[in-house]
């Protein structure tokens, strides 16, 4: 069975693997990072600078797949430290609309690039 990948110019893929696969009417989107993909450079700056590029990156997924943030069902954070909880969900409830996706947010001990954050999700068409 062949997958039905979507990679967007937008975002960034630091390892062997699709920007997002789509199952079914599931888009599965790999975490993104706060990669800018004009420099190719994780962000500089404070924990919302990176979680807004992650957004960034991930919404250059969702259009390429032809999906807006409305799409999205749930969303998996990891964050080197947890500290940064508050800081994060401040830009996280800009992304979407209520009512809200599923979330989980996660501590972690590190990330690709030295990352403070990792952003992945799951839309539905």
């Amino acid at each position: 069975m062949s997958r039905n990948a979507f990679n967007a110019s937008g975002a960034v893929a630091v390892g062997p693997y699709s920007h997002a696969i789509e199952s079914g009417d599931l888009i599965f989107l790999s975490g993104q990072t706060p990669v800018d993909s004009k420099t190719g450079k994780l962000v500089e700056g404070d924990i919302v600078e990176q979680t807004k590029q992650c957004f960034e990156n991930l919404f250059h997924v969702l259009d390429a797949a032809g999906l807006t943030p409305d799409n999205v069902q749930k969303v998996n954070v990891f964050l080197t430290d947890m500290n940064h909880f508050t800081a994060m969900n401040e830009v996280y409830s800009q992304q979407f609309s209520m009512p809200y996706p599923a979330r989980t947010t996660i501590g972690v001990s590190s990330l690709p690039l030295g990352a403070q954050i990792e952003i992945e999700m799951i839309a539905r068409r």
